[in-house]
């Protein structure tokens, strides 16, 4: 199991929707956010590279999303 973690323009009023979105690109995986963090952490608990899947995912509903190293 890997940890991914995203820098993102998700903010506290987005949650309800990008959960939404989340659970429809990667279902049964574990995440959550850090919205305190200045980046707006995203972190993915997943067995395969879910990178891209999820930076192009939010990208199409104007999320900025990156992957931190």
């Amino acid at each position: 199991m890997k940890v991914y973690i995203f820098k993102t323009s998700i903010r506290h009023q987005d949650i309800g929707s990008v959960d939404n979105i989340i659970r429809t690109l990667i279902p049964n995986t574990r995440w959550n956010f850090d919205l305190e963090d200045c980046d707006n952490i995203l972190r993915v608990e997943s067995r395969r590279d879910i990178s891209e899947e999820i930076c192009n995912g939010l990208a199409k509903f104007g999320f900025f999303c990156q992957e931190l190293q």
